[in-house]
C-alpha cells in the first residue's frame, strides 16, 4: 500500500467541502483553501435530491444531517391561480436544508484543515505533483488539486480552459422569510411550485419549520453577475408576480429583503483533468438550478472522485482523473440538459396542451435516471 495521496481543493463550497469529507473518509490528507477571508455564505435555502442522500447518508453525517433538515415526497405542483397540476412529481424523498447549516455542519465534520484567504493565482502542474500558489504568498506542494471553485474557476484556466457561462434569461430572486409571519406557515410542508406564463415560484421550510425559503424565478434581459449577493427589489419582486395565487404574494409581502441571482450554465467542457489536476462541481459543469442538482452533483463527483482515488500509487494518479472525468462528464452534461428542460416546462403555462405534455413526460422520464443514481456503486464499476 503506498503513503497517503496529499490532495489540495480549491474553493471551500459545499462541492469542495464534501468532497473533502469523502476524501478523508477514505484515508487521504486533504486540505480546503477558500479565497474568502472568513465563511461566508447567502442564507438561503437548498435541497438535497436522493441521489446526494444515498452518499451523504453513508458518511458521519449520517445522525446529524436527520436533525437540521425537513423531508418532502415529491413536488406540489400548481398553476399561478392555484389549481393543483396532475399528475403529481416522482415521489422521491428529498431534504430540504438552510444552506449556512449545511455548511457549518459540513465544515465540522472535515478532517482535515480549511485555510481561508487563499486565493489561487497559479496551478503550476508537475510530472510528480502540483503546487499551487496563492495571491497572498503562500505557496502548497500536493499530488492532486481539485478545482472546486465555482463557474468563474482560476484552476479551470490554469488548466487550459476557457469557458463562458450563457445566461438561461432568468434572474431568480431568492429570501426566507420566518414562518410566524404567516397565519399558515407553520402548516407549509414539503416543496411547493407555482407555475406561470414565463415565470415559476417554489418554496420550502426550512430550519425545523422556522423559515421559509422561497425561490422566484422572472425573465430578465439583462445581464447579472452569477452571485447570490446582488441586492434585488421587494417591490419589483411583488409586481412580477401580480394577480398570481395568494400564498405567492403572501409569501412575497413578508419579504423584509431578497437578493437576485443571475441563472447561468455554460455547454460541457471537452475535458476536466490534466495532469494531476482536474475540476469539480460548478467548475466543470455548472447548471441551473431547475431540478435542484447543482449541489447534488457536486457531491457525486466528490464522492466518485475519492473512491478513484483510493489506494492510488502517485504514478496512476493521471489516468485515474482521466477516468473520472471519462466517468462523469456524460452524466452531469445529461443532467445539465434535462435541468434546462425542467425550467422550460415550469414556465410553460402559456404553450399548448400538447407542448406541455411533452415537457412533463420529458421531466418525469429524467427524474426516473438523475434521482435513483449511486455515484460511488458507479466508481467502484469501473475499477
Amino acid at each position: 500500500m503506498t503513503d497517503s495521496l496529499n490532495i489540495a481543493i480549491v474553493g471551500a463550497g459545499i462541492g469542495g467541502l464534501s468532497a473533502a469529507l469523502a476524501l478523508g473518509a477514505r484515508g487521504m490528507n486533504v486540505t480546503v483553501f477558500e479565497s474568502a477571508e472568513t465563511p461566508r455564505e447567502a442564507g438561503a435555502g437548498l435541497s438535497i435530491p436522493p441521489n446526494a442522500l444515498i452518499l451523504l447518508k453513508r458518511t458521519s453525517l449520517c445522525d446529524k444531517i436527520e436533525k437540521i433538515t425537513t423531508r418532502s415526497q415529491g413536488l406540489t405542483r400548481r398553476t399561478s391561480r392555484g389549481e393543483l397540476v396532475l399528475p403529481g412529481s416522482p415521489t422521491v424523498l428529498s431534504y430540504q436544508i438552510h444552506r449556512v447549516e449545511f455548511l457549518e455542519m459540513l465544515l465540522g465534520e472535515v478532517k482535515g484543515p480549511v485555510r481561508f484567504g487563499h486565493r489561487c493565482a497559479a496551478v503550476e502542474d508537475t510530472p510528480t505533483g502540483v503546487r499551487l500558489i496563492f495571491a497572498n504568498g503562500a505557496v502548497c506542494d500536493v499530488d492532486v488539486v481539485i478545482g472546486a471553485d465555482g463557474i468563474h474557476s482560476v484552476v479551470q484556466r490554469q488548466i487550459g480552459l476557457a469557458a463562458h457561462p450563457t445566461s438561461e434569461g432568468i434572474v431568480a430572486y431568492r429570501g426566507l422569510v420566518p414562518s410566524q409571519k404567516l397565519s399558515w406557515g407553520a402548516e407549509l410542508r414539503g416543496l411547493n411550485m407555482w407555475m406561470g406564463e414565463g415565470r415559476s415560484f417554489i418554496c420550502f421550510p426550512v430550519s425545523q419549520g422556522r423559515l421559509i425559503n422561497i425561490v422566484a424565478f422572472v425573465p430578465s434581459m439583462r445581464d447579472m453577475e452569477e452571485t447570490w449577493y446582488a441586492p434585488g427589489d421587494v417591490r419589483a419582486l411583488a409586481a412580477e408576480y401580480e394577480g398570481w395565487d395568494s400564498p405567492v404574494q403572501d409569501l412575497i409581502s413578508a419579504l423584509d429583503q431578497t437578493f437576485r441571482w443571475g441563472i447561468y450554465d455554460r455547454p460541457p467542457l471537452p475535458y476536466w483533468s490534466r495532469g494531476h489536476v482536474t475540476l469539480l462541481g460548478d467548475a466543470a459543469h455548472p447548471m441551473v438550478p431547475h431540478f435542484g442538482q447543482g449541489a447534488g452533483q457536486a457531491i457525486e463527483d466528490g464522492f466518485a472522485l475519492a473512491v478513484l482515488l483510493e489506494r492510488a500509487r502517485r504514478d496512476e494518479i493521471p489516468a485515474r482523473l482521466n477516468a473520472y472525468q471519462e466517468l462523469r462528464l456524460g452524466r452531469t452534461s445529461r443532467v445539465q440538459a434535462a435541468s434546462r428542460l425542467a425550467g422550460r416546462f415550469y414556465r410553460s403555462a402559456g404553450s399548448d396542451r400538447a407542448e406541455q405534455a411533452q415537457r412533463s413526460q420529458a421531466w418525469m422520464s429524467a427524474a426516473e435516471w438523475i434521482f435513483p443514481h449511486d455515484a460511488e456503486k458507479a466508481a467502484l464499476a469501473i475499477l
